[in-house]
């Protein structure tokens, strides 16, 4: 058995997410689609996590085994972009060891969520484009809060099969790109499902005015999804980068 690491990335405005589900169209059941039809035979793929339904991704990993070696990855790489439709992309192919796994182990994870404040043209379905004035310097201070060992129970969707919820946040820090263009930056050992959306939720409310910093510890210790802002639209949001030991950083 040999395993193949694959480096992706997509525009997720088209998807139901990245897991195979039914009745719907995924990023990993495309994939998979134009895996079995290079490799002759059924081929399942583990990504280093799911991203929801419009979520995008520039870059996430994936396994999957083969009963051969693939003897001139290049030219497979050529072939399986060829077959995959143009909002999908696969950027690398890496042969790695059989125990080698996409998801348990990722060491981080890095998402971003891109905020504009002038009615965007060429990519509307990759930004958030926001109406109403907030304070970006009340979210700049916020952002600080998730840093850290914590308990998200408050930013996890709820009914979600996880043995705890507790995250290592390494980095939570607004970008100001330019006067109309803010990017948040976050970086983890693991995220909840829709936690990145709910931080950025939160953070809106209090530059918003809406919430205070003072109630941030409260809504880490009340661990109830109600006590934290509404989930920002998926559009805005990319996995931006996941960091392995045996693969070269981007």
């Amino acid at each position: 058995m040999y395993r193949y690491f694959l480096e992706i990335a997509y525009c997720g405005a088209a998807y139901s997410g990245w897991q195979r589900q039914k009745n719907a169209t995924s990023v990993q059941a495309s994939i998979e689609f134009c895996l079995e039809k290079l490799l002759q035979a059924p081929t399942e793929i583990m990504g280093s996590g799911r991203t929801d339904a419009g979520v995008h991704a520039t870059q996430q990993f994936a396994h999957f085994d083969t009963i051969k070696p693939i003897a001139e990855q290049t030219k497979f790489l050529h072939r399986l972009n060829a077959f995959l439709p143009s909002d999908i992309a696969i950027r690398n192919i890496y042969a790695v060891a059989t125990d080698a796994h996409a998801r348990f182990d990722a060491k981080s994870r890095t998402y971003r969520y891109e905020i504009v404040l002038e009615k965007p043209i060429f990519n509307a379905d990759n930004v958030y484009y926001l109406t109403k004035k907030v304070d970006f310097n009340l979210m700049q201070q916020a952002a600080i809060f998730f840093e850290g060992r914590q308990n998200f129970q408050s930013f996890s969707k709820v009914h979600t099969e996880v043995n705890h919820f507790y995250c290592e946040v390494y980095r939570s820090e607004w970008e100001q790109v330019s006067l109309s263009h803010w990017v948040y930056h976050v970086c983890a050992n693991r995220f909840l499902r829709g936690m990145v959306r709910a931080l950025v939720g939160t953070m809106l409310d209090i530059g918003k005015g809406k919430t205070s910093l003072e109630d941030i510890k409260n809504i880490l210790e009340t661990q109830d999804r109600r006590a934290a802002g509404a989930a920002a639209p998926a559009k805005g949001l990319t996995l931006s980068s996941v960091n392995y030991e045996f693969l070269p950083p981007i």
